[in-house]
């Protein structure tokens, strides 16, 4: 274990009411959140008191979810179309959030697509992969940021990654651009267009990409990355910006195959979304391990 990775232990089994910071008042977005890891957490963070405006690209979906929520008693969620893949469905949601909330305090960017079954690797449809689970969490951050609240209480932002995007690369270049600690978006975007570039050209298996489903890996490996370097941007000004793999879990993605629940993986997403502002870090990797822990990389 070299100095930047750590074994956490500060997370307990469940939220304590001594720990509770946020009301009512609290506002938490998740988008992609019409079923799987997504509801569950708009779910569990309605449960546990938080306002919570589930998004999803389909309406009549989302609209379902929400009724099924409310149906169990939880009236603190609404629901509002949002496709990140496409920047003027940002735009429009953007507006939306913004007449009807005065501020934001949680973002977990959820939503994300993969075409390959479990045992396949195609790359055919890689630029939808990167809008979707790349560019559309950084153009919604993006859009999102001057709404965050300033209190003494710290804004956090939860991207939904994989351990498929870590920096396990074959290419050596590529991965020292990626470990810089002077990283910039504009270098993530300019490895992003590479890999695009080595798949219109045919070339992305000899290039060094990660070899398990490649174009959702080196999305998400953008996203890690992206979450580093805005997590130093925004240091000491209040907003916590992190990452976390809920590992193999039971979704539609996996063919419902998997460890662990989207109930279970997303009981885990609210605790770290939801720590305590004096004990919530910034610019980490979590993960979640077959043992159940919660590790940490930078």
């Amino acid at each position: 274990m070299d100095s930047n990775e750590a074994e956490l232990s500060f997370l307990s089994p469940s939220l304590s009411p001594t720990s509770r910071w946020w009301s009512e008042d609290t506002v938490a977005i998740v988008t992609g959140a019409n079923k799987g890891i997504g509801f569950a957490l708009v779910k569990r963070m309605a449960e546990l008191g938080v306002t919570v405006i589930l998004t999803a690209r389909d309406i009549e979906r989302g609209c379902k979810a929400v009724e099924a929520l409310r149906a169990q008693g939880l009236y603190n969620v609404a629901f509002s179309c949002l496709d990140v893949s496409d920047p003027s469905s940002i735009r429009a949601f953007t507006s939306w959030f913004s007449k009807r909330y005065a501020a934001l305090d949680i973002l977990v960017n959820n939503a994300a697509v993969s075409f390959n079954d479990l045992n396949e690797n195609s790359v055919e449809h890689a630029e939808t992969v990167m809008k979707t689970n790349f560019y559309g969490p950084k153009l919604l951050t993006e859009a999102l940021l001057p709404m965050f609240r300033s209190s003494s209480s710290v804004s956090r932002i939860l991207n939904v990654s994989s351990r498929l995007g870590s920096l396990n690369l074959r290419n050596p270049s590529i991965k020292q651009v990626m470990k810089s600690e002077r990283l910039s978006e504009e270098e993530i975007e300019g490895v992003v267009n590479l890999f695009l570039d080595d798949v219109k050209s045919g070339t992305w298996k000899s290039k060094g990409w990660p070899k398990l489903w490649t174009d959702y890996a080196v999305s998400k490996l953008a996203l890690n990355a992206y979450t580093r370097v805005l997590a130093k941007r925004y240091e000491g000004r209040g907003l916590s910006v992190n990452s976390f793999c809920p590992g193999f879990t039971q979704t539609s993605m996996t063919h419902c195959k998997g460890d662990h629940t989207a109930d279970d993986a997303a009981g885990m997403a609210a605790r770290l979304a939801l720590l305590p502002s004096h004990q919530i870090p910034s610019g980490k990797f979590f993960f979640w391990g077959s043992s159940n822990a919660i590790s940490s990389k930078l």
